[in-house]
């Protein structure tokens, strides 16, 4: 959607298709680098338990409390098991995310995390069990970082796909923490995954003419110049879902467009694009117009 609004823009006519696919590419790497960022911060949240017992005990007098700072979460098992964990090392060097940018977050949510009463009970716990292992990293995640307006600001001025790309990431991450080793790069935004949404802006751009024809007569008194771009570049999506997208049941690429609506255009898109797509659907349906077919065979 982005891609192709990019395309249609004035500041965009003088872009090609191939400018499009590669924004595209652009965004999937933003969006890796962040979730990677996301995890380094979390990570050296945990980790931190020792620079500050270290930093502590090395005071010319320190105090009891100075000698005795718990640091029962930097061996945090399923930490050590994310860090060590092929998808965390490939995904830091790939995108290196800078500790010295983070230095002030990570110490200030390590200070509300020492403070905090779930903290408290995690340390005072004998052993080490996996449930509490990962619940102490989901509290820091979500009760600490996530929660925090302050620090999901830094986020965003940090990253410009915040916005669009957090909750998602947010689930994921959280899948993470459920099953550390299950995730690689690849798999996260794998060749599928990037060959779908190449091939969906390349099928939308190619073939718009196309989709106008089965989308304008469904306007009405509606000038198709004058409708939100991204509500005809929606729609235009949509439709190509129902003619060159075989795997896509009708309903869900129409609840998708939906959701992308109300996200991203007006406060009456939502039912706007629901209306127009459910129109073209029906008429697609009557002239069996729905056996779909792979654009590349069309």
């Amino acid at each position: 959607m982005q891609a192709l609004y990019a395309l249609r823009s004035e500041e965009g006519k003088s872009l090609r298709l191939g400018d499009a696919q590669r924004l595209l590419t652009k965004h999937f790497d933003q969006t890796l680098s962040l979730f990677t960022w996301m995890l380094y911060v979390l990570v050296e949240v945990a980790r931190y338990a020792e620079t500050d017992a270290h930093t502590r005990a090395s005071k010319h007098r320190p105090s009891p409390e100075d000698l005795s700072v718990p640091t029962k979460i930097s061996g945090n098992e399923l930490l050590w098991k994310i860090r060590e964990s092929s998808f965390y090392k490939e995904a830091v060097a790939t995108f290196k995310p800078r500790l010295e940018d983070n230095d002030d977050w990570v110490k200030k949510l390590y200070v509300m995390l020492s403070e905090s009463t779930p903290y408290a009970v995690y340390n005072a716990e004998q052993g080490r069990d996996k449930k509490s292992e990962r619940e102490i990293l989901e509290f820091i995640f979500t009760d600490l970082m996530l929660a925090n307006e302050d620090f999901t600001d830094s986020a965003e001025y940090q990253y410009t796909n915040w916005d669009d790309d957090a909750d998602m990431l947010r689930l994921l991450l959280l899948n993470l923490l459920q099953k550390p080793n299950s995730y690689t790069i690849d798999e996260m935004l794998n060749r599928e995954k990037r060959e779908f949404a190449r091939l969906l802006l390349e099928t939308t751009e190619e073939r718009k003419e196309q989709l106008d024809e089965l989308i304008k007569p469904k306007l009405r008194n509606w000038d198709a110049d004058r409708i939100a771009s991204i509500d005809m570049i929606l729609m235009e999506m949509g439709t190509c879902e129902f003619l060159y997208f075989d795997t896509i049941p009708i309903k869900v690429t129409i609840n998708e467009y939906i959701d992308l609506a109300k996200e991203y255009s007006t406060p009456q898109s939502g039912q706007f694009v629901n209306g127009i797509l459910d129109n073209i659907r029906k008429d697609l349906e009557a002239g069996d117009g729905l056996n779909k077919v792979a654009y590349k065979k069309a």
